[in-house]
């Protein structure tokens, strides 16, 4: 029983500490892994193209460099007056062409892994507005507004004389980063996006995703995720909506299937007393009209 319970706590302990290294951290230069099998894929092959420009750069300015040093005119080199070489024109076509090929076959096998929605297992509708986002969960009555922190947007106004530095959460800095409600997915689960807008354009950005979806009024947009490591992300808006649109964070909390399952029917059905609690007026005021009706034609 302790060497599960070590077990467990060192897998969680362990999952935690993968989430906080695939989040972003300011000053970051490369791109982060993510927590996701498609970000990982986006990852690998921003490294890989990376690493072809990188051989392609160091190839062609070397040998600029080279043919500089070696055939300077203080040396006495002598322009060649050749023109129309069939063999180097042919060379510097097929080469760059190969080259393509080798970049476009993985990122065309990405881009049409990233499109499939299929078998989708829970369905979350996003909406964009100026300047928070909605969250609904398909299929339930969970719908919430999710929009900035209060401890950022006290400190954000002019002449608050706040500390941005002071706004933490767990001793980690979240000024401008943090929101009111999460959007809380399960681990281990495929989940589709439905994603659009109410005003103006919007973009729903998580690095750890791997991927970003333009929110537009009047269009739907899909995305999908299979988030594998429980943890909270960070994202923010990454289309410029308007004056306030560095005030529209988002949060990603990503627990495991069972406790996701508990809280969103725990959620489902405060949801459903509440709207419930909203129709009883309404059903009482019609009772009553029905018996005033009655009573008129009684007469």
């Amino acid at each position: 029983m302790m060497a599960r319970r070590f077990l467990t706590a060192t897998a969680l302990l362990a999952g935690y500490a993968g989430a906080a290294l695939a989040s972003p951290k300011p000053w970051q230069l490369n791109m982060t892994p993510g927590v996701t099998e498609m970000s990982r894929q986006v990852y690998d092959l921003h490294m890989l193209i990376l690493w072809i420009c990188v051989v392609i750069g160091v190839l062609v300015f070397g040998a600029m460099a080279y043919a500089m040093f070696k055939f300077r005119k203080s040396k006495g080199a002598v322009p060649a007056r050749w023109s129309h070489n069939t063999t180097a024109e042919i060379i510097w076509t097929v080469i760059p062409v190969l080259i393509l090929v080798a970049m476009a076959w993985p990122a065309t096998k990405t881009l049409i892994e990233m499109a499939d929605t299929d078998d989708a297992e829970l369905t979350v509708k996003i909406t964009g507005y100026q300047w928070l986002w909605r969250y609904e969960y398909v299929g339930t009555d969970v719908n919430f507004v999710s929009k900035l922190d209060r401890d950022s947007d006290r400190t954000r106004m002019l002449r608050s004389g706040l500390d941005p530095a002071a706004v933490t959460v767990d001793g980690e800095n979240t000024y401008l980063l943090n929101v009111d409600r999460p959007l809380v997915l399960p681990t281990d689960t495929k989940i589709r996006f439905v994603i659009t807008a109410n005003d103006v354009i919007h973009s729903w950005w998580v690095p750890v995703l791997g991927w970003k979806q333009d929110a537009i009024p009047g269009f739907i947009n899909e995305a999908w995720t299979r988030i594998d490591t429980p943890g909270t992300y960070r994202g923010q808006c990454a289309e410029l909506c308007g004056k306030d649109h560095g005030f529209m964070p988002i949060v990603v909390e990503a627990v495991p299937p069972a406790q996701f399952a508990a809280w969103l029917g725990e959620t489902d059905a405060i949801a459903k007393a509440a709207r419930a609690a909203e129709g009883a007026p309404a059903v009482a005021a019609a009772s009553i009209a029905d018996a005033g009706a009655s009573a008129a034609d009684a007469q």
